[in-house]
């Protein structure tokens, strides 16, 4: 048996070896830096064990750690985070990976970033990678380049100014909530005990409360006990729906409702099952509404069933209009899930990041003291483009904290020439092409002081009046670019930005030191918390949880 075993293990071993020298041989026509790294990211067993190797490998003297081989910190799942573009500095503007499952082609050049996302035909979506995300139907994200410009354009509804002024207005009061419960006088003694907590409930409840038509308690989702009450049992079944969102891609949401399932699985899929159920209920009132001829919410699946109507109504020919019910369902769940963690995530590095940065506060209470009337009336179409700081600060977060870090593409059956700086390479066919975000974004060919997060860099004065700088085409991409990218771009910008100008407008943040602390070790400690990341589906803080914030009177 163990002779067997043994024999297993070996013929694998060089089954792998072969399938990596192959994969070695085709990545050498491009004539790129190419690092052989013998163990593929997406190995199974290798993902198992990879977060405890390198607990292990950040514990050794970095002495030893710069001895290692050159494919050690390619293995790390997320290693485009810590690497930035340093491999892109050393290598140059394209390099691959090469592993015996494939090649993973890294490009960090804008005018070949460009290229491969104005080519849709060319360099493809991985369609497979984004058809986990079907939970409850297709969605914009998993559909095929056939189908995109159907499903793109009835996203396109439910994100109008309608939407804007009412996401404003909620992301006001729920800003209002957190503020109130930051300056009680158990948070002055003790800090706010998760910033990153916090902002997932705010998160949370916009979503939920532009979803629903119904505004949502700050507090009530802190631990209390589940209301009855419909609106809350939506917003309690979404929250639970998007903390479990690996368990929703990996397992059939059949199986998680058997009886023999772990406890803690079943309660996963009853919130699945919920959440459908509320969908359903939202589709039947707005179709009853759009039958009687009345506006119906005016949520986001007011206008999603607007398109469900189309796609029964109209047709061109053989081509279909609209969306299908499961359709409606399946995006309704993507806004969700893409709108919920990079808006939460994003929040918290930057809270973080302010508390470090007393004088970014003051520039940005600034602008906020002067734009904003000193009432409780703000209007969202004369306040949030006058918050042009306020966007900076969103903008420099996420240049350096992107969500995604990187766009992964990968050509078509057919080989691919891709002009890359003063080159042309052939990408073979079927090969992984990567416009790598982070390295991009923190290029010193792009950007001066590119690790330093300095919001102003995206104001300039040059005109005579503040305005927000466009940086160079495709020179940062935390929503994509070209036609595939975002289509929540604006609803971010408006929660972010209606959130900080109420904190800053009278209140500031500071770092709660600990014993003996300095105020620079103070800041020293969270840096190393907020590069302290992780990478499941987005990137995040690994344990906000170690830097606790005091939020005062200005």
């Amino acid at each position: 048996m163990i002779e067997y075993l043994i024999a297993t293990v070996v013929a694998y071993v060089g089954w792998c070896m072969v399938c990596l020298e192959l994969n070695y041989r085709r990545a050498s026509s491009m004539g790129i830096p190419l690092i052989r790294v013998p163990v593929d990211y997406l190995n199974v067993p290798f993902q198992v064990i990879e977060p405890h190797i390198f607990t292990i490998i950040d514990l050794l003297p970095a002495s030893i750690v710069k001895r290692l081989p050159t494919f050690v910190p390619y293995m790390r799942r997320g290693w485009f985070f810590h690497a930035k573009a340093n491999p892109h500095v050393r290598y140059g503007p394209a390099f691959a990976l090469v592993t015996p499952r494939t090649i993973w082609m890294q490009v960090c050049d804008s005018e070949a970033v460009h290229e491969i996302f104005t080519r849709r035909s060319d360099f493809l979506r991985p369609q497979e990678n984004y058809k986990l995300l079907e939970v409850y139907g297709p969605c914009v994200a998993s559909t095929d380049l056939k189908d995109w410009p159907r499903h793109r354009k009835a996203l396109a509804a439910p994100f109008n100014e309608s939407i804007m002024k009412f996401v404003w207005s909620e992301s006001l009061s729920q800003a209002k909530q957190m503020v109130a419960s930051w300056t009680t006088s158990t948070a002055a003694a003790d800090g706010i005990i998760s910033v990153a907590q916090d902002t997932r409930i705010l998160s949370l409840n916009v979503l939920a409360a532009t979803g629903f038509r119904r505004s949502f308690d700050f507090k009530s989702s802190s631990g209390a006990a589940a209301s009855l009450d419909t609106a809350s049992s939506y917003r309690d079944a979404l929250a639970t729906v998007l903390d479990n969102i690996i368990v929703l891609v990996l397992l059939p949401r059949r199986f998680l409702s058997h009886p023999l399932v772990p406890k803690s699985l079943q309660r996963v899929g009853k919130a699945a099952d919920d959440f459908q159920h509320h969908m359903e209920q939202m589709l039947e009132e707005e179709m009853t509404a759009f039958e009687q001829g009345t506006q119906g919410a005016g949520s986001l699946m007011t206008s999603f069933v607007r398109a469900a109507n189309t796609h029964e109504t109209k047709t061109d020919g053989s081509q279909i209009q609209g969306l299908s019910i499961e359709e409606v369902y399946g995006n309704m769940f993507l806004v969700n899930f893409a709108g919920h963690d990079t808006t939460a995530n994003t929040f918290a590095f930057s809270i973080l990041l302010l508390a470090t940065s007393p004088k970014v506060q003051d520039w940005l209470a600034e602008e906020i003291c002067v734009v904003t009337p000193d009432t409780e009336d703000w209007d969202y179409s004369q306040l949030f483009p006058k918050l042009l700081r306020c966007r900076a600060v969103l903008l420099e977060t996420l240049r350096l904290f992107p969500p995604i870090l990187s766009l992964p593409r990968h050509t078509n059956t057919e080989p691919q020439r891709l002009q890359i700086g003063d080159r042309t390479i052939v990408v073979p066919a079927n090969t992984n092409t990567y416009p790598n975000v982070v390295a991009i974004q923190t290029h010193p060919q792009y950007w001066p002081d590119p690790l330093e997060w300095k919001p102003d860099r995206w104001v300039t004065t040059e005109s005579g009046e503040e305005v927000l700088i466009t940086p160079p085409r495709d020179t940062f991409l935390p929503w994509s670019d070209g036609p595939q990218n975002c289509p929540g771009v604006k609803f971010a910008q408006v929660e972010f930005v209606a959130v900080l100008a109420l904190i800053m407008r009278r209140h500031r943040l500071r770092i709660q030191r600990e014993l003996g602390e300095t105020e620079e070790q103070a800041r020293t400690r969270v840096h190393k918390v907020l590069n302290d990341c992780d990478f499941q589906l987005l990137l995040r803080i690994r344990d906000a949880t170690q830097v606790r914030l005091i939020c005062e009177p200005r």
